[in-house]
């Protein structure tokens, strides 16, 4: 299968270009899935939708390593960096969604997700299967091992806090409460926080132009959610906060800064 560099940098190019319309987009509406969903007739099981939407992105490297011809994955450092990404969606396909208790997702949601997964899986798995030339020497340099790092901190971050989301509410109650304990003493979107941590390392790991559009594009897609979350869990609670339209805003802080940062309420 022919592949070149060119190619998957004008796809990563593409990505970032993207991410930047999405970025923009999200900073004034929130994503209509979970708590901002809307009544839709095009809706399906939650965990079906969840397995569905992110199948492509385990489908594609299982694909290419069966039916291509892969010579990169000779290399020890494109079969490291390509187990660390089948690990994040071996995770979030074949364990995530067996746990979800949330409503139901929109179909067209399911069907963008899984073109993004597609899209995307092509070409992060693609450019370590067909393109990216490593060193043998670099696994032990200290700019993978901080990736790596950081990835695995992300990992590990992401599933407890997406373990702490899952046990908010009791047997037969409903409705969104405050999480606390782990990461979201001090971050108020933890869980979003973990898997944009996961990407950078991945990035930096990778040192590749691919790697770094995707952790951009997590950037761009989870940080605006994270912001209205924060806004949601401040706003019954604070005396500095005031609607507008159908948002929320801090006086003093538009943007909601502190997402990053301790939880201003102290949960």
């Amino acid at each position: 299968m022919v592949a070149s560099e060119e190619l998957f940098h004008s796809l990563a190019k593409g990505l970032i270009a993207w991410s930047a319309f999405l970025f923009a987009s999200l900073l004034f509406t929130e994503a209509k899935y979970g708590r901002y969903a809307e009544k839709s007739f095009y809706v399906m099981n939650g965990k079906l939708g969840w397995f569905i939407q992110e199948l492509p992105a385990l489908a594609v490297p299982v694909l290419l390593l069966c039916f291509t011809e892969c010579h990169r994955i000779l290399y020890t450092c494109n079969r490291a960096l390509l187990t660390l990404y089948i690990i994040h969606y071996v995770h979030r396909i074949l364990i995530y969604p067996f746990y979800l208790k949330g409503k139901p997702l929109p179909l067209y949601m399911v069907v963008l997700a899984f073109m993004f997964c597609l899209f995307n899986g092509y070409l992060q798995c693609g450019y370590l299967l067909y393109s990216a030339e490593f060193k043998e020497e670099w696994i032990t340099c200290p700019q993978f091992i901080i990736g790596l790092v950081l990835f695995i901190s992300g990992l590990g971050i992401n599933i407890h806090s997406d373990h702490i989301l899952r046990n908010l509410r009791r047997p037969g109650e409903t409705g969104y409460k405050i999480p606390k304990g782990g990461m979201f003493d001090y971050i108020s979107g933890a869980n979003f926080f973990g898997e944009i941590l996961e990407w950078w390392g991945f990035a930096i790991a990778c040192n590749s132009l691919p790697a770094l559009a995707f952790a951009i594009s997590t950037s761009c897609n989870l940080g605006p959610r994270a912001v209205h979350h924060h806004r949601s869990n401040v706003f019954p609670y604070r005396t500095d906060v005031r609607p507008v339209g159908c948002q929320t805003k801090r006086v003093s802080d538009k943007w909601g800064v502190g997402i990053l940062g301790p939880d201003p309420l102290g949960l």
